[in-house]
């Protein structure tokens, strides 16, 4: 792969990395694995068991570890997917998700511990939106749900509307 990407996000796993990339660039179109890295003779771990793999998800530039179980994902840090589709968000929710642990307004954790938000763009256009009653009730609609549905929303954004 070449980098022409500055920033690239460095996952860290226990001893998953190879297994969790497969799994996302099953998911995500325009992905693919690049350099895989292993582990070698001196090293404490399975000779020939994956160091570091990069690999693309839509494009995007990312680096895995299989580092050891020292560090653990935190959902102070996710990765955050804008999806056009309500279709989008149901497929990748429901395989992200999948053994793993779903939280509130598109927030979850896969299998491997690591978070996603999983965002329809209509929700942000829906919060931008200059009348501020309007935003606040999307907000207040998003606030209620896990998966994030896009009907709910339009229904909370058009309520002013169509009491009037």
């Amino acid at each position: 792969m070449t980098n022409t990407q500055k920033i690239v996000p460095f996952l860290w796993f226990n001893h998953e990395a190879e297994e969790a990339v497969h799994f996302y660039t099953s998911l995500f179109k325009d992905s693919k694995i690049g350099t895989v890295v292993r582990y070698g003779e001196e090293a404490s771990r399975a000779k020939s068991a994956v160091m570091t793999i990069e690999f693309q998800l839509n494009g995007q530039e990312f680096i895995a570890l299989n580092g050891g179980p020292e560090f653990k994902f935190t959902e102070a840090l996710s990765l955050f997917i804008k999806c056009e589709t309500q279709e989008e968000v149901d497929y990748l929710w429901d395989k992200l998700s999948e053994g793993g642990e779903k939280s509130q307004c598109g927030w979850l954790k896969d299998k491997y511990g690591l978070s996603w938000q999983v965002v329809p763009t209509a929700l942000l256009k829906m919060m931008r939106d200059k009348e501020p009653q309007r935003a606040k009730r999307v907000m207040e609609a998003m606030m209620k749900m896990d998966k994030i549905e896009v009907s709910i929303l339009e229904e909370a954004y058009n309520a002013q509307a169509a009491q009037a």
